[in-house]
């Protein structure tokens, strides 16, 4: 906890709580995605077929690509992420940003590649060729929405970007995720991913304290593509 001194006769300043830390891991009782994705060009550098992003669950359930915000809250400072078109896949498959960040676009496979980024409304945003590998180009992500990545040459090839302003953080391989510098209080923290949905849940953090959840999240009727 952060105390300031005072001076003799000056009225004592109330000491600032120090933020928190959450750990938790969001489970699902569903499968894996049912079996690879069959590819139908360029099967030279992608393979016969590619794995299906859309549903990976770990051991135990867990539920990886999803993303955990803490509503009301505010990120750190916007950055610069990067995604890689490396064999015929988004890389990473979810981020998460600030709006006012900007998005670096590369490529590592040597073939033609775009990256065509979607508003939720399926209104073009960008969209950019990548003919040869080791090649990159910057675009500013200016509010906050969730972006859909796709390459218009291979059709199974897509990734997300969630911009927000609150503090987020994208689910591991096992399900897990931590979210740190969160102030002291109550909060409700929400879940997005492609595939699933989990009601809002509540949180109560402490000074410098690290508290525990479990998220359930069960298959969504309503799917981002």
């Amino acid at each position: 906890m952060s105390v300031v001194a005072a001076r003799a006769g000056a009225p004592t300043r109330a000491a600032t709580p120090d933020p928190g830390t959450i750990k938790g891991t969001v489970t699902t009782t569903a499968a894996p995605a049912t079996g690879p994705i069959k590819v139908t060009i360029n099967e030279n550098v992608c393979g016969q077929t590619q794995p299906d992003p859309s549903v990976v669950v770990g051991n135990g359930g867990g539920l990886a690509n999803g993303v955990v915000t803490i509503s009301g809250t505010r990120a750190s400072a916007a950055t610069m992420i990067t995604v890689t078109n490396q064999q015929c896949r988004f890389a990473p498959h979810v981020q998460v940003a600030r709006p006012g960040a900007t998005l670096r676009i590369t490529s590592e496979d040597q073939i033609l590649h775009t990256t065509h980024a979607y508003a939720e409304d399926e209104r073009t945003l960008f969209n950019i060729a990548l003919p040869l590998p080791s090649i990159s180009f910057a675009r500013p992500l200016e509010r906050a929405r969730l972006v859909r990545l796709a390459c218009d040459t291979h059709p199974w090839m897509r990734g997300f970007v969630v911009l927000t302003e609150e503090i987020a953080a994208v689910t591991a391989p096992d399900g897990s995720f931590v979210l740190s510098n969160v102030p002291p209080g109550t909060h409700e923290l929400r879940f997005w991913h492609e595939r699933f949905k989990a009601a809002p849940q509540k949180v109560t953090v402490t000074s410098d304290g690290t508290a525990e959840v479990k998220i359930r999240a069960q298959e969504s009727l309503v799917v981002s593509r």
